[in-house]
């Protein structure tokens, strides 16, 4: 039987890295692997049904992206965000996500607006905090498309993965699923009308909400701690 050619084993242990990559990033995202838990190459290969190799490109990806951190004597865990490094994340949000804004509404195609109308009626048919949480992540995901900025896109993909540390969503905060649909809304419609100025603002207002909430969610669950 004839091997595969270099290039193919190449490109298959790419894709292979790229999907154990993913499949540990939803599993941090649901909590599947939780923060500060210790992670083996063996267990997570086990996991995926996959060889070493891949994963061990992936844990090393994850770990030049901060989500993977080696602690002393404890080998590799899942990194795990003070207050303050959650403050720094939702800034750079807004800076970031403000400037997609504005670019998409002057950049995003009819075909690219249309498509963010339907994700959004999708959020708002959503039965559960998780399927929110997953069309909204869509929602973002489009409008940065939609910047048509690379540069901008790959420090937003980047921005987006390290999202996965902060466990719950903040729509298990009461009231604040439906404000979401408010501020989608409100961003929406600026991009449809070529408004960059307020595509800025109300994208910027969203994320501040989205910060205020993750801090009562914080605190909710200190408090659940503490009792």
């Amino acid at each position: 039987m004839r091997s595969a050619p270099l290039g193919e084993d190449m490109a298959e242990n790419f894709s292979r890295s790229e999907q154990a990559y993913q499949k540990i990033l939803e599993g941090i995202r649901e909590g599947t692997l939780k923060p500060g838990s210790r992670i083996k190459e063996s267990d997570i290969a086990d996991w995926l049904n996959f060889s070493r190799t891949p994963v061990r490109e992936a844990l090393k990806r994850l770990e030049a992206s901060g989500l993977l951190v080696v602690a002393p004597y404890s080998g590799m865990q899942i990194a795990k965000l003070g207050y303050q490094e959650v403050m720094e994340l939702y800034y750079m949000r807004e800076v970031l996500e403000s400037s997609a804004a504005g670019l998409a509404a002057r950049h995003a195609s009819d075909a690219e607006i249309y498509s963010l109308n339907e994700i959004m009626g999708k959020y708002e048919a959503a039965k559960s905090p998780a399927e929110q949480a997953r069309h909204n992540r869509l929602f973002h995901n489009g409008i940065y498309h939609a910047a048509h900025n690379r540069y901008l896109l790959k420090s937003l993909n980047s921005l987006r993965d390290s999202m996965a540390l902060l466990g719950k969503t903040t729509y298990e905060v009461p009231g604040r699923a439906e404000a979401v649909v408010k501020e989608h809304r409100a961003i929406h419609e600026s991009i449809a009308n070529r408004d960059v100025e307020k595509a800025q603002q109300v994208a910027a207002l969203h994320i501040r909400e989205a910060q205020k909430a993750r801090i009562q969610l914080m605190g909710d669950e200190l408090d659940d701690y503490q009792q």
